[in-house]
């Protein structure tokens, strides 16, 4: 049976913000426009006793890293729906385990004028400054105007070290790569001069990946970059392949690129060899835009965090 409580608010966020279009793979994730915006739809009925239920797939939220994304938390009452930034909550999800199915399991609490969505073993987090369409509406218009710089392959991969170093991780680029670093775009900070331990067997092949974020203390990758401004994207991948083979639980693998390419993307990470291995479920593509439109987010973000101590 339709979801008439999402057939409307999906006319409502057509109506307001811009055409919405389906992502593959997803019946819950949409892009607004030229992907000037990504929305993961989750709906819950309000049972008797007031409770809610979601589910949040691990695959369909990495699609959201990256871009300008926002979790959609909407109920059969009649309540404003939510929309949550993903970047708000992109770490805690990727600190956390999935449930056996593969999803996150929450909740939305309402009560005494509040609503707060509680995650098992992670916490509450009060939602009340996301009701209604108003800040997704704001965010588009703003990415509407934006003007993004002719940038390089070296300038695509200081954004996203300053990216990685924004969100806490240390940083490691090929030693070739790092005199043509563009710090005029990013402030300033010391990079890592090695692979961490326990790689000795791919330490070459890592030594070749074009960014990798490194947890600070622990030594573990946290983010694999190919920024394939030119280069072959099926190497790249390789890459990726041999890394996942040696290393799991590694789950961030990112090709970089133009528009263009992405196509292309699909078609060679969509291959049997990477299906297989489960490469082709944990890379994700990123365009420029999203590159250069993540790093200005998170660079507000804390000059905001300054100007308020």
């Amino acid at each position: 049976m339709p979801n008439l409580h999402k057939a409307a608010l999906l006319k409502s966020v057509t109506e307001q913000v811009g055409e919405l279009h389906k992502l593959a793979g997803s019946n819950s994730l949409f892009s607004v426009g030229d992907d000037l915006a990504r929305i993961y739809f989750r709906y819950s009925k309000v049972h008797p006793n007031g409770s809610t239920f979601f589910g949040l797939r691990d695959v369909d939220l990495r699609e959201l890293a990256g871009h300008n994304s926002y979790i959609c938390f909407f109920l059969d009452d009649g309540s404003s729906p939510l929309f949550v930034p993903y970047a708000d909550f992109e770490e805690l999800f990727h600190q956390a385990e999935p449930a056996a199915d593969g999803q996150f399991k929450a909740q939305l609490i309402s009560g005494q004028g509040t609503r707060e969505l509680y995650f098992p073993k992670m916490g509450r987090f009060n939602l009340d400054g996301f009701a209604g369409l108003e800040i997704l509406i704001n965010s588009v218009n703003s990415n509407r105007l934006r003007r993004l710089p002719d940038l390089s392959h070296s300038q695509v991969q200081t954004l996203l070290a300053g990216i990685g170093k924004a969100k806490g991780f240390d940083i490691f680029i090929p030693k070739t790569d790092v005199e043509r670093l563009d710090w005029s775009l990013t402030p300033t900070f010391g990079l890592r001069g090695d692979i961490p331990n326990g790689f000795h067997g791919i330490s070459s092949i890592l030594s070749e990946i074009d960014v990798l974020w490194i947890a600070a203390g622990r030594n573990a990758i946290e983010g694999l970059f190919e920024v394939e401004h030119s280069t072959s994207i099926y190497s790249g991948l390789l890459r990726f392949n041999d890394v996942l083979l040696t290393d799991p639980s590694t789950t961030r693998f990112y090709i970089v690129s133009n528009e263009k390419r992405r196509d292309r993307f699909s078609r060679q990470a969509y291959r049997p060899t990477f299906r297989q291995s489960g490469l082709s479920e944990r890379t994700s593509f990123l365009e420029y835009t999203n590159v250069f439109d993540w790093h200005q987010r998170l660079l507000q973000g804390t000059s905001h965090e300054k100007n308020t101590k």
